[in-house]
């Protein structure tokens, strides 16, 4: 082994030791666990696929999944289309370019529980004054549905995301050759042109990677939703991960919470890889 070899595994063994630790070992005893009557200490019998019979059975865990698939398709459209919207606009030359793309940016460094808290403020008390002052009362009883809780997850996870994925968007579009936009515009392409057969091919792997992220993230929300809707009202607005959390610690039913989670794990990791799959198909296609 060479020394450049040496150094190399060297630097990354503590990477590796970490990985494995925190997140390969820990998924490893779980998955088997959940095939066991853990009650978080200890396990007397193994069980089977009983546990994964009863996930299946539980209507609450099925009502989260749906609530989030639901939730899941409509952040990750409207976050790319949002994001790429904003990347588009702060990369115009103008003068308060570099401060919108701070603008923008800023939600998604404050904490899924605190912006969960500031949006629970706004549409309840907020949302209500203005409904009472416009003799609007769609605008009464914010988060008190389950239609309008839907919505508020959206309008808060769009409003901390957008600006993470419009980065993303900003770096591909920035990466764009000039000549290229300068070729079309003397062909004659007008500006809608030049953006679908010019931009939008080229910014093609940023959309990949934001589906991803968009994708991933949108299953895994849990801080938002407890902190916005606590999953009310009636469980109506409960997500895959909170319900997993409520099934674990609240009615201490460790084995099926496990079950759960191996299960939400496969079916984000296979749509999430299905997606990767298909969209890194369609840049080759480009």
């Amino acid at each position: 082994m060479s020394n450049r070899d040496l150094s190399f595994w060297l630097f990354l063994t503590p990477a590796l030791l970490g990985l494995g630790l925190v997140v390969i070992v820990p998924l490893l005893m779980g998955i088997f666990y959940s095939f066991t009557d853990w009650d978080g200490l200890d396990f007397t019998r193994f069980l089977g696929l009983k546990n994964y019979f009863s996930v299946f059975q539980d209507q609450s865990f099925l009502n989260a999944l749906w609530f989030t698939i639901k939730f899941s398709i409509v952040s990750v459209i409207l976050l790319n289309i949002l994001g790429l919207g904003l990347a588009i606009l702060v990369t115009r030359n103008f003068r308060s370019s570099n401060l919108l793309r701070t603008v923008f940016f800023m939600p998604n460094l404050i904490g899924g529980l605190i912006l969960g808290f500031i949006w629970q403020f706004i549409f309840i008390s907020v949302f209500s004054d203005i409904g009472r002052i416009l003799g609007a009362e769609s605008l009464m009883g914010w988060l008190s549905t389950a239609n309008t809780g839907f919505w508020g997850m959206i309008i808060l996870t769009a409003w901390q995301m957008a600006g993470y994925i419009m980065i993303i968007y900003i770096a591909y579009l920035e990466s764009i050759p000039q000549e290229l936009i300068e070729a079309a515009k003397i062909d004659g392409a007008n500006s809608i042109q030049r953006f679908m057969n010019v931009t939008f091919p080229l910014v093609a792997p940023a959309f990949t990677v934001s589906m991803f992220l968009t994708l991933s993230g949108s299953f895994k929300i849990y801080d938002q939703n407890l902190s916005l809707t606590n999953g009310g009202p009636y469980d109506s607005t409960q997500m895959v991960a909170m319900d997993i959390v409520r099934t674990a610690f609240t009615r201490n039913d460790m084995a099926l919470g496990q079950a759960k989670a191996v299960i939400f794990f496969i079916i984000v990791a296979a749509i999430a890889l299905t997606q990767v799959y298909y969209n890194k198909k369609r840049e080759v296609d480009v």
